[in-house]
């Protein structure tokens, strides 16, 4: 029997690149330089972890964002440890390096194991124990404290990696990532859903919009062992396809970061500040510009005024929010840039 389970849908919305765990936002540690090592204090000293025999110090250029996938319609009327807030059925690590400008996307499978913290029905601590880390997020009270709790699960899991931010989103904001770009198509990875729906045998292409999204996305056969893992596969392809076709949308309007934002807003819970959001969501869709290492560079006409415009429009939500008005004065003005 299929059942629907839960989804990501991480609002954002990247080329999954599956990295490894213990790697995230670290670089090698010069063992070497003992001297200088022995010249900091306690307190000067950067924490390291352990990997495979090696030490690793942490990069500070690195910022992370956690994207999580809700499996409720809408935020609990619950409290830290009734355990019925909903699970973190899909977990995605951004990971942004302001130094270079590299991105990259780490998928969480939902069956992972790490250390998760639970409570009494008081809400009182019980401690940690290895737990599946999807529900770390049922454990607080469906908004900012399942948020912070399920964030500490992933920094467990990912050695102490810092993470600075998160976004959940549940499954009403699914059908709205769709529509926004008027409807994503994909070609189906897997047979996972054949059996049940037979338009999505593997290799078919569908175009998915409000009507399918989320069966396409969150669906899966829990009677099937790992069957988690093939949505997961599902997942990507429809994260990648939305990066792509926003791309596109980004290009003939450079205002689509906002109407995005606008769009997710009421299915989203978060503590990243609405400028910040703004631009992760532009980094992000930008993404895929970086996956080439060596091209030819291409030039096009750009109007700075025109483009003055466009950052403008982008800035006006949180202009108005801070009662700052803003004007722009001058004259159209051509110029030959690298696309």
């Amino acid at each position: 029997m299929m059942r629907k389970k839960s989804i990501i849908h991480s609002l954002l919305i990247t080329t999954l690149v599956l990295g490894m765990v213990g790697m995230t936002g670290c670089h090698k540690k010069d063992t070497d330089s003992t001297a200088k090592q022995q010249a900091q204090t306690e307190d000067e000293k950067e924490p390291t972890i352990q990997w495979q025999g090696k030490n690793w110090q942490y990069n500070k250029n690195i910022s992370n964002y956690l994207f999580i996938g809700v499996d409720t319609r809408e935020q609990s009327d619950t409290r830290v440890g009734r355990s019925d807030a909903g699970q973190a059925d899909a977990l995605f690590l951004l990971s942004l390096n302001r130094k270079n400008g590299e991105v990259t996307m780490i998928s969480i499978p939902r069956d992972t194991m790490t250390a998760v913290e639970s409570f009494d029905l008081e809400g009182n601590s019980l401690g940690t124990s290895t737990d599946h880390i999807s529900l770390s997020y049922g454990y607080g009270d469906g908004g900012q404290e399942s948020c912070k709790l399920t964030q500490k699960a992933v920094e467990n899991l990912m050695y102490g990696v810092p993470i600075q931010g998160y976004i959940a989103l549940n499954l009403d904001g699914l059908p709205a990532l769709s529509k926004s770009l008027g409807g994503v198509t994909v070609t189906v990875p897997n047979d996972s859903l054949a059996s049940a729906y037979p338009e999505y045998t593997q290799g078919t292409e569908v175009t998915l919009d409000e009507s399918n999204t989320e069966l396409f996305v969150r669906s899966r056969d829990t009677e099937t062992s790992q069957s988690a893992i093939a949505r997961l596969e599902r997942q990507k392809v429809y994260i990648n396809a939305f990066i792509k076709k926003a791309k596109e949308r980004y290009a003939e309007s450079k205002t689509y970061a906002a109407e995005l934002y606008q769009t997710l807003t009421p299915y989203m819970v978060t503590n990243i500040s609405q400028d910040r959001l703004l631009t992760l969501i532009n980094d992000t869709i930008r993404l895929s510009e970086l996956d080439a290492t060596t091209q030819d560079v291409v030039l096009e006409t750009v109007d700075l005024y025109q483009a003055a415009e466009n950052c403008m429009d982008t800035l006006e939500m949180s202009a108005k929010k801070h009662d700052v008005t803003l004007k722009l004065e001058g004259e159209s003005c051509k110029i030959r840039t690298e696309k």
